[in-house]
């Protein structure tokens, strides 16, 4: 196993692109292969490389690493990205893992039958469970925990974009978001990363979700 940051997923964004944004944010580079084939898939698993058959995968000093959650608060301890003390920590990972809830609802629309249904769904939740909460604690503070930039806030400008991908006015009575939003984006490596060429991953398509159906042998999803 190289040195290199290696990630193993779909060629679109997932759980997935949660990893990219960190890695961009703290500046490491990564390699990344794309599973097209279910043979690809069937081959990580009987080389032992999933623990629970899943994707994402990420190879980094010398491991595989797999589940999302353990590897975001992996990356970020290893690069700096974390609270100062347990305290910190806690109130970081909870911002996070309320992050990670509402985006998994975008990520799942593109298998949805009832899309437009979760769309309402979606945008109800966001304005009256999940944005006030982010809105309150940027209240007079530059980031949300500690005064430094935690992976939480990397995951807030993450879900902030694709809320404004669904509901262009969306953060329109969250003033503090849409500023926090504005500073992050025009720092160098999220500005780069936003720019067209970037391993950012653009909204999933029909072959996105093909591709996903065929790697992991599925009729239907039931989402």
């Amino acid at each position: 196993m190289s040195d290199k940051v290696v990630l193993y997923y779909f060629n679109g964004r997932g759980k997935m692109e949660s990893i990219r944004w960190l890695l961009t944010v703290a500046k490491v580079e990564f390699e990344e292969v794309f599973l097209t084939t279910r043979d690809q898939y069937l081959k990580l698993l009987e080389d032992g490389a999933l623990m629970f058959q899943q994707v994402p995968l990420v190879e980094m000093d010398g491991m595989k690493l797999i589940q999302t959650k353990a590897i975001l608060q992996y990356m970020a301890e290893k690069y700096n990205l974390h609270g100062n003390d347990l305290k910190e920590k806690v109130m970081v990972n909870m911002y996070a893992e309320g992050l990670m809830d509402l985006m998994e609802m975008i990520m799942i629309l593109p298998f949805s039958s009832d899309a437009s249904q979760k769309l309402d769904n979606i945008e109800k939740k966001s304005k009256e469970r999940y944005l006030p909460v982010f809105e309150k604690a940027l209240s007079g503070q530059t980031y949300l925990v500690g005064g430094k930039l935690t992976y939480a806030d990397v995951l807030l400008l993450e879900c902030s974009l694709m809320l404004e991908e669904k509901f262009s006015q969306i953060l329109s009575n969250f003033p503090n978001i849409k500023a926090f939003q504005e500073r992050l984006t025009k720092t160098e490596a999220v500005s780069r990363f936003l720019k067209p060429g970037s391993q950012r991953k653009s909204q999933p398509d029909d072959n996105y979700v093909k591709t996903v159906m065929e790697v992991f042998a599925l009729s239907k999803l039931s989402l």
